[in-house]
């Protein structure tokens, strides 16, 4: 079927028709084009979605991150990102393969759309011409017969007139033979003109017409043909990222397959794990016999002298664990609990039970001095061989800081070698620089190799006291082993040979096996430094009976009243004093306090 043959007389009908398919392409084009809009809109939003839960790096989310859980999180959040391209990808080849080529085509059609009217207009205007021309001379034909009729008629008339004279008769004769031959010329030249026309109105309805209907039936079935191929282009373009699509989520699966919860909790163990050993079984106290209980979890009473008996300043061995939060005081624990066993806390050191004059031998040739309890105090900065943290931690931090380390020096020892390498270029070439100049920076880069060694010398030798290595040093000498001083070494034995914790949570390492020390005050009065006691600041009641079980604590009755002499500094500890020999901290949470105003002020 052409368009040329059956739809010879709808010109204009064709002309809306091929309009509206042109106006169905460039919508098409505008939805293609939406689509696009959207593919970005949408990448950019999981973009944003995966780099809005990315860990932020040198933070605490980044070591969570060596969970494997929190990897396949960090896996997904990747795929995510490549999910994400293959929209920005669907974006880009629907823009060049179906936006962009539809758009030119749309041009190039609408001016092939142009051409075809033109023509066909054309030959409207010509045929219409031929139509007027044909026209024009049969009316001139028409009147030409009706002049020569009447001019005929008049020629009779004047012929039977008698009166009329012969010259006019030969005149009128004459005047009808003009007419008659003007007749004939008109009806020639309309024969003429209407075989020509006729001859255009053929051409114009059998050959002009159809040629162009043809190409505008090929011209729209052509924009039907592209439609068509746009749109598997357009399926085709989604199908395509599927399948990398697929391997994200595959990826994804694969990620979430990899979670080992063993793995992880073996990570948990390896972050908190402290090294210490649990706690030993707690020895009876015989209270039928006449003695001062003390906060210790053992006491050792001494019969030869019979004397009200000192306690080590440095009380239990056990390491301290607050177990209360501060303003929220707990019900009063069983007289068995101790802050040690609360769930989930560190454990206190093992007490392994010995003969008690093996242990007083042992602490006598230790000869504590009374610094180490004043170590105790809370605060200050985090100490540079991190000996405030538990054993395990501490050799992770350590063995961490020597690799740093390391990593510093190597990076050093290439630029070293750089600027050997450059210094002999320049001496073999001096005109390409002066090698003297670089003697400065090398010898500081030397300078820097051999800081940072010593330095990673000094935290290997930490480490290997740690790892057992070398012999545990005594806690003043692991303080101060970062700026020995080689002529107060008395110093360094001078503090119990145990790693001891503090209200704040620091750490000592231990070696001592005795949880508590208690020897006649006679014994070692002139081993303890003088030092002023401190003043106390208010007075305490306690609201509950606390058995302090650990280093640095004091046990305290419900009811009982006592001398606050340092206020709690945050960490839910309050230091008090019952009497000249004994002070200690408590729970904050475990007494009331009330504060001297003016003795706090001064």
């Amino acid at each position: 079927m052409s368009w040329g043959t059956e739809l010879w007389d709808q010109f204009d009908n064709l002309e809306k028709h091929t309009q509206w398919g042109i106006d169905i392409l460039e919508k098409y084009i505008k939805f293609v084009k939406e689509r696009t809009e959207i593919e970005l809109s949408y990448a950019k939003q999981l973009r944003n979605l995966a780099k809005k839960y990315q860990p932020k790096k040198n933070s605490k989310e980044e070591e969570e991150y060596r969970y494997t859980a929190c990897k396949a999180f960090l896996s997904t959040l990747n795929e995510m990102n490549d999910y994400a391209g293959q929209h920005e990808v669907i974006s880009e080849n629907m823009t060049s393969n179906i936006t962009v080529e539809l758009a030119r085509y749309v041009q190039e059609l609408k001016q092939e759309r142009k051409s075809y009217f033109h023509d066909g207009r054309k030959a409207q205007q010509h045929i219409e011409i031929c139509w007027k021309q044909l026209e024009s001379s049969k009316r001139r034909f028409e009147r030409d017969c009706k002049e020569a009729d009447r001019a005929q008629q008049y020629f009779e008339k004047m012929d039977a007139d008698i009166n009329v004279t012969k010259a006019d008769v030969e005149k009128a004769r004459q005047q009808a033979q003009v007419r008659h031959q003007m007749a004939e010329d008109s009806k020639a030249d309309y024969s003429s003109i209407l075989q020509k026309f006729n001859h255009e109105q053929h051409e114009y309805y059998h050959t002009h017409i159809p040629n162009i209907f043809q190409k505008i039936q090929e011209m729209e079935e052509r924009r039907i043909v592209r439609i068509g191929e746009s749109m598997k282009t357009y399926a085709e373009v989604d199908r395509q990222v599927i399948p990398i699509i697929g391997k994200c989520l595959d990826e994804i699966v694969k990620a979430a397959e990899s979670i080992d919860q063993k793995n992880d909790s073996q990570l948990v163990i390896e972050a908190y794990k402290s090294g210490f050993e649990p706690p030993g079984d707690i020895e009876f106290e015989d209270y039928t016999q006449p003695m001062k209980r003390t906060v210790s979890d053992n006491s050792l009473s001494n019969s030869r002298e019979g004397k009200s008996e000192l306690k080590f300043g440095g009380k239990s061995k056990g390491k301290l664990w607050p177990f209360i939060k501060k303003n929220k005081p707990p019900p009063p624990p069983p007289a068995s609990a101790s802050p040690s066993a609360v769930p989930n806390g560190p454990q206190s050191p093992k007490q392994q039970k010995e003969p008690l004059s093996h242990r007083f031998n042992e602490f006598m040739t230790s000869k504590p001095k009374m610094h180490c309890f004043r170590s105790l105090k809370r605060g200050g900065a985090t100490p540079e061989d991190f000996s405030n943290l538990p054993p395990e931690q501490r050799r992770k931090k350590l063995q961490q800081k020597v690799d740093e380390l390391n990593k510093e020096i190597q990076k050093e020892m290439d630029q070293r070698d750089a600027i050997t390498k450059m210094k002999d270029v320049y001496l073999k070439n001096p005109q390409m620089g002066d090698p003297a100049s670089l003697d400065h920076k090398l010898a500081e880069v030397s300078q820097n190799i051999e800081k940072l060694r010593l330095e990673a010398q000094k935290f290997e030798a930490w480490l290997a006291e740690v790892e057992g290595r070398l012999p545990a040093r005594s806690e003043q000498g692991r303080r101060q082993s970062g700026m020995f001083d080689a002529q107060n070494p008395a110093t360094v034995n001078s503090c119990a040979q145990d790693r001891e914790s503090s209200p704040d949570g620091s750490y000592t390492e231990e070696q001592s096996q005795e949880g508590e020390v208690k020897v006649l005050a006679t014994d070692f009065d002139d081993e303890f430094d003088e030092e002023e006691p401190l003043p106390a600041i208010g007075t305490c009641k306690a609201l509950y009976t606390f058995e302090g079980q650990n280093e640095g604590t004091v046990s305290v009755v419900e009811g009982e009243t006592l001398y606050v002499i340092e206020e709690d500094k945050g960490d839910g500890w309050t230091r008090i004093r019952r009497n000249e020999d004994e002070e200690g901290y408590v729970p904050t949470s475990y007494v009331e306090v009330y504060l001297d105003k003016n003795a706090k002020d001064s």
